[in-house]
């Protein structure tokens, strides 16, 4: 760009910020003449950051399920209510239930056919379980890291765990 073109360039964004009218900057382009597009990050599904002044709300009772592994995961989910308040759930039971964290799966039956709730509460659990904060344990369900969790682990007795 020529010297007058980038001072006549400069008096006009001058000239536009006096009236208050905002000016886009002209927009990177890499060695391959296209626009450099920067990729979007998913929406991270709501969560609690802090718990409520009130009483955390019940969970479902874990005996009301025959199948062992969803009655264990519930007991379980019932005992880490206040990490599951603070995480978020993938699953997207925020859009199509309205759950405002990962414990409101375990408020009703949804978990029950939700492997991916399953998994992360197991993950939370376990995670809380080696000392980490909820906000660490938020940090790796965020990276995926709960997708890793073995849920045949839960499908037999509890005393097996």
């Amino acid at each position: 760009m020529k010297a007058a073109t980038r001072a006549g360039l400069v008096l006009l964004c001058c000239f536009a910020a006096g009236l208050g009218l905002a000016v886009a900057p002209a927009r990177a382009q890499n060695s391959g003449g296209s626009e450099a597009v920067a990729k979007a990050k998913p929406a991270v599904p709501p969560y609690h950051t802090h718990l409520p002044n009130t009483p955390l709300p019940p969970t479902l009772n874990p005996a009301q399920f025959d199948d062992p592994e969803t009655r264990n995961i519930y007991a379980l989910a019932a005992k880490v209510k206040a990490i599951l308040y603070q995480e978020p759930c993938y699953c997207g039971c925020d859009k199509e239930a309205g759950h405002k964290s990962l414990l409101d799966c375990y408020r009703d039956m949804h978990a029950m056919g939700c492997d991916l709730c399953k998994k992360e509460a197991v993950f939370s659990a376990t995670e809380f379980r080696k000392g980490k904060s909820p906000a660490q344990i938020r940090r790796e369900i965020i990276a995926g890291e709960w997708k890793t969790v073995d849920l045949s682990v839960y499908a037999g007795p509890a005393e097996a765990r």
